[in-house]
């Protein structure tokens, strides 16, 4: 890359101890909480809607338009809570996020919890990430105890409790409302939207769930300021975004750059791909947005770029597979994942997850026939836009994509098949 960022996000992440309080206070930590807490709620909000950040967790809605529809009345308790459930295969950006930086995250929540009137947060994490919930639980104490969290916030007469709830692994959790249930201790399955969390939410009070990233990036524009922040990224996406680069690439890892990179770019930094073999198809966002190929190497990835080009920019997982990866059978294993990570709360995504996985794995086996490729997309058709949620939207989208993109891949197991049926019909 010609200009490359500064690190902003990613600035602390390789400091010695980067994950302790003093750490984070000698690198400008806690100061934007200072400035946050001066101001008003609602200038906060106005700050937030100014510099055009939008939700890192996949959908791209802005922010401060999110935090906006908060009721400025406390009749109920207003709730933060915060998205860490990271289980979308390929995203891999908000663990190692709380794990280098975990205080960032925390003066996130305070300021946006002010901002939107809340007393109280909680932080949703991926169960099996233990390690990370235990470096979390000891950041939120080191920020009790130095009075950043508690009562009477750095004299300023605002108090705010966080409370670190671990999920139990279920990749449904990372829906908002599904989430919601298993914070309220019921078994984790989306609800009907209207309402919306902003009107009746975690018990039925108004609620804002925000993704990692996009919480930690709120101190940083405080300090920064909205044109600062629009420096970065492109106009209808600013900022900066952390890339997850995995598979097959020399240096699979996290990358910090502006909205609107591209994969090219991103190769560059991550040492191009692995042995040398050339780049097959990718994931902009994670196996729940469509695929791309080599021809989108230079698709810039934001919000617009992405959509444009027939996909989504997601949570910025990339996933990368070379010449040697079979489309069919990626496809089939994510869309294994999705059928055992489907809540079975609605037919299209219960049935239609089981009967594509069926007609994958019989494909992948050379027992699948032409009409197959007909009956999967038929099957698409009939998921997509009508299960209760976005997992039916997105386990569909590996297998239509990829039939757009590698057909003739497809096409070849089916007419492995039928000469393996024909030999086997000659020597009878």
């Amino acid at each position: 890359m010609t200009d490359p960022l500064t690190p902003v996000l990613t600035k602390r992440w390789l400091s010695p101890n980067s994950w302790r309080l003093d750490t984070y206070e000698r690198l400008e930590g806690y100061t934007a909480i200072r400035k946050a807490l001066k101001g008003t709620p609602e200038q906060l909000v106005q700050l937030i809607k100014d510099a055009g950040l939008r939700g890192r967790g996949g959908a791209g809605f802005p922010a401060g338009v999110k935090w906006g529809f908060m009721p400025k009345d406390e009749e109920k308790p207003h709730y933060l809570v915060i998205n860490a459930d990271e289980g979308e295969p390929g995203t891999c950006k908000d663990i190692p996020l709380m794990m280098a930086d975990p205080h960032s995250l925390i003066e996130g929540c305070v300021i946006a919890a002010y901002a939107m009137r809340s007393h109280h947060c909680f932080i949703y994490v991926r169960g099996e990430v233990i390690h990370c919930i235990r470096r979390l639980n000891n950041a939120v104490r080191e920020a009790y105890d130095a009075g950043y969290l508690g009562k009477n916030i750095l004299g300023s007469g605002y108090d705010l409790d966080i409370t670190v709830h671990a999920g139990a692994g279920a990749y449904i959790c990372g829906e908002e409302t599904a989430l919601l249930d298993s914070l309220e201790g019921r078994r984790g399955q989306p609800r009907l939207k209207p309402p919306f969390p902003a009107a009746s939410g975690l018990y039925a009070a108004p609620t804002t769930v925000n993704n990692v990233e996009t919480i930690a990036s709120v101190p940083y524009i405080v300090n920064g300021g909205a044109d600062w922040f629009r420096e970065m990224g492109t106009e209808k996406s600013p900022g900066p975004k952390i890339y997850s680069i995995s598979g097959h690439v020399e240096r699979p890892g996290q990358y910090e750059a502006p909205l609107g990179t591209t994969l090219r770019e991103l190769l560059e930094l991550a040492g191009g791909m692995k042995d040398g073999i050339p780049l097959k198809f990718w994931t902009p966002g994670g196996s729940s947005t469509p695929l791309f190929t080599a021809e989108h190497l230079d698709v810039p990835l934001d919000f617009e770029g992405a959509a444009e080009a027939g996909s989504m920019l997601g949570t910025t997982a990339l996933m990368i597979f070379n010449e040697t990866v079979s489309v069919p059978w990626a496809v089939m294993k994510w869309t294994q994942f999705y059928e055992h990570e489907s809540c079975g709360k609605c037919t299209p995504c219960r049935e239609g997850t089981f009967w594509m996985a069926q007609v994958l794995e019989r494909m992948v086996e050379g027992k699948g026939t032409e009409e197959d490729i007909d009956t999967l997309l038929d099957v698409c058709d009939n998921v997509l836009g009508r299960s209760f949620c976005a997992l039916g939207d997105g386990a569909v989208s590996p297998i239509t994509s990829g039939i757009k993109y590698f057909r003739d891949e497809f096409l070849a197991l089916c007419e492995s098949n039928k000469a393996k049926q024909e030999l086997v019909g000659a020597a009878s």
